[in-house]
């Protein structure tokens, strides 16, 4: 006999435990559904253990450089194991804790992989697919997530040419890295990686890393990159990959018909992602997909089935883990009959955890042209920061985009300290349809790096004070 909810949520990560914490909270009968460890690949094999790995080569940073602050530090070695070991132990310990959540609201959690019969009803495989489990659910959400895109010219062998997964858990470091593709994914391994003294290569078919980015930001980012050490390969398609002799040899050709091969221990391939969307019954109900993705109303995140909802990376970009979490707590109180706002999918911040960081929020400044605005734009220098002078971190800019006509906070672009952290204040101020003397006329504390944010919305208007 098949266990009766009211909402059965088909995944555990970002988007599906959320959506099922909300659920509960709103008085739903739940059941959470997964079979790996609650978190997703957010928590077990992406944002939460490579922030971990960026941290430590953070620290290694300030060793490198504690001279500078009149501190002396002889004799310091790295444990490239144990740098492993802290990132997959905070994940783990993690993952724990969104169990409790699940115990402390009362919300049922079933390990095994599901599988839709009906648009109320799964199968729940569990014990190695030894055990079967009916459930029945006025509403089912499927939060299924992502995994690594793959291309028949990049054959994924998870040994010599590897996704992030592996790339955070080797067993050693290797000497020398290609990296395919300079999303963020690829820019965090080569900035992780290169600070560890492994010598990186990036390649990147776009004009700049970190393509999405305001075009200022990247060429900035790269231009500091390269003083790191890193190698970068931009306008430049991948022919190939292949495994030589216990090395990848990666053939390239660049935008003028130049083709070399790069060769190293590992090649990451960090190309992007696509949906988890075979075997759970979608087609078979008539779920309709679209480029191996989910596609949904995003006025209810409801499927073509009635009944079926889905959240998250398996309905496609923005493939972000804030925006999963968003969209399940959007998808649950309109189950439950409430009004929320619709997502603002153009306030929607985007992060990228290197050193230098970037964060943005908003149009580009290229986009902005794009869609016709007149613009207002300012710019500040983390160089003209006392704050950043005092910390002894004065690499970047804050550059913000308004709309000439209205003073409406169109973008936000940000390469610098604890740009990741600033990028709130924007994203706060985009959601509230702030102008420009909205920000310029809020008291910023001083010596603070949030000054810039203020200095560089004054600086559209000609009114910046410290440059």
């Amino acid at each position: 006999m098949a266990k009766k909810y009211d909402v059965a949520v088909l995944g555990g990560g970002p988007g599906g435990y959320v959506a099922a914490i909300r659920a509960s909270q709103l008085g739903l009968k739940t059941v959470v559904i997964d079979k790996d460890n609650l978190g997703g690949i957010c928590l077990n094999w992406g944002c939460i253990p490579t922030k971990a790995l960026l941290k430590n080569v953070e620290v290694l940073e300030k060793l490198k450089h504690a001279a500078d602050f009149g501190i002396r530090v002889d004799g310091y070695s790295v444990d490239f194991a144990k740098i492993i070991k802290r990132s997959r132990d905070i994940a783990d310990r993690i993952s724990k804790n969104v169990e409790y959540l699940m115990k402390k609201n009362k919300i049922d959690r079933l390990r095994g992989f599901g599988r839709l019969t009906a648009n109320d009803r799964l199968i729940v495989a569990t014990d190695a697919g030894k055990t079967e489990e009916e459930i029945e659910a006025g509403k089912i959400i499927i939060a299924t997530g992502a995994r690594p895109r793959e291309l028949p010219q990049i054959p994924i062998d998870r040994e010599y040419i590897i996704t992030s997964t592996e790339a955070m858990s080797l067993k050693s470091q290797p000497k020398e890295m290609i990296i395919i593709g300079a999303g963020a994914i690829g820019i965090e391994f080569a900035y992780f990686y290169n600070a560890l003294g492994t010598k990186v290569t990036v390649v990147e078919v776009m004009d700049n890393i970190l393509p999405i980015e305001d075009t200022e930001i990247s060429q900035a980012l790269q231009k500091e990159m390269k003083k790191q050490g890193i190698t970068f390969f931009t306008s430049t398609m991948v022919e190939k990959a292949e495994v030589r002799d216990g090395k990848v040899e990666v053939q390239v050709k660049s935008r003028q018909d130049e083709v070399q091969v790069l060769r190293a221990d590992l090649a990451l391939s960090a190309i992007g992602v696509t949906g988890n969307v075979e075997g759970f019954g979608l087609e078979e109900l008539g779920v309709e997909l679209y480029a191996r993705h989910i596609k949904v109303d995003k006025s209810t995140y409801e499927t073509s089935v009635k009944g079926i909802f889905a959240i998250g990376d398996v309905i496609g970009p923005p493939w972000l883990a804030h925006v999963a979490s968003a969209e399940g707590i959007y998808c649950i109180e309109k189950i439950k009959g409430l009004n929320p706002p619709l997502i603002d999918y153009d306030s929607i911040p985007g992060c990228t955890y290197c050193q230098p960081q970037v964060a943005s929020v908003g149009l580009t400044e290229r986009k902005a042209k794009e869609n016709g605005y007149e613009l207002k734009i300012g710019k500040f220098p983390f160089m003209a920061s006392g704050k950043a002078f005092a910390i002894g971190e004065r690499e970047g800019f804050v550059k913000v985009i308004f709309d000439a006509k209205y003073g409406e906070l169109l973008g936000a672009h940000i390469i610098g300290p604890e740009a990741t952290e600033l990028i709130a204040e924007f994203t706060l101020a985009k959601t509230m349809e702030a102008t420009y003397e909205s920000i310029i006329k809020t008291v910023h504390a001083h010596p603070t790096l949030s000054e810039a944010v203020a200095e560089a919305s004054a600086g559209a208007y000609e009114g910046a004070i410290h440059i």
